[in-house]
């Protein structure tokens, strides 16, 4: 679900640090453990920064994110590989214009419940409270479907996946990967990382909830 905004994008120092800010907040709560997740911010109709591959999101600098272009080719600072999963950064950002940042965390939670509803191809959370922490959400009384892809080295292809599935279905506010972990995103980072908090605790509480049964 993308909020239907227009923004003035951040400059490059700007987008750094809070992708800095929301790494380190993801690492200290255990969603990126060794080197996982990326994350990234819309720079302008054209191109957006991102973490640079195979690096600890606890302990990131300006220097460990870079610029690429909606087609995932590297356009900035080149200290280090864009992360390897940039093109599906890259397929929300082309999709939606009003999307502004996307984060991406290992929990889990995540990798437990897309393992488990893999076959299925999606996750319900139904009846959450939290759930109205999420854009354009009023009511505790519905459901948040995650829909599940199966994991796969080809990104390119998965974003192609991806793309098919938002082309078709009503909109969705992140989705997982099999094994892997939880993707979301916002209008801006705070909204991006409110996502984040929010499907994250329910994920913990399905998990929970799967145990005591």
């Amino acid at each position: 679900m993308v909020p239907d905004v227009s923004a003035g994008w951040p400059s490059f120092d700007a987008a750094a640090a809070e992708l800095i800010q929301l790494s380190r907040w993801c690492c200290e709560h255990g969603w990126t453990p060794a080197t996982s997740g990326n994350f990234s911010v819309r720079l302008g109709e054209g191109a957006l920064a991102i973490t640079a591959s195979g690096r600890p999101k606890g302990a990131l600098a300006a220097s460990d994110i870079v610029v690429v272009d909606l087609d995932g080719r590297l356009a900035g600072p080149a200290a280090g590989r864009p992360s390897a999963e940039t093109l599906l950064h890259c397929q929300l950002y082309r999709r939606h214009p009003g999307v502004g940042a996307v984060a991406h965390t290992h929990s889990r939670a995540a990798t437990v419940l897309s393992r488990r509803h893999a076959k299925e191809g999606a996750l319900t959370l139904a009846d959450y409270e939290l759930a109205k922490a999420l854009s354009g959400v009023a009511t505790h009384e519905g459901s948040v479907l995650l829909p599940v892809f199966a994991n796969t080295q080809d990104i390119a292809r998965l974003a192609e996946e991806v793309e098919a599935f938002m082309s078709t279905r009503p909109p969705v506010h992140g989705y997982l990967i099999a094994g892997h972990g939880l993707y979301t995103w916002g209008a801006d980072v705070a909204d991006a990382r409110r996502h984040v908090e929010a499907l994250e605790f329910m994920l913990d509480c399905a998990v929970l909830e799967g145990r005591i049964s």
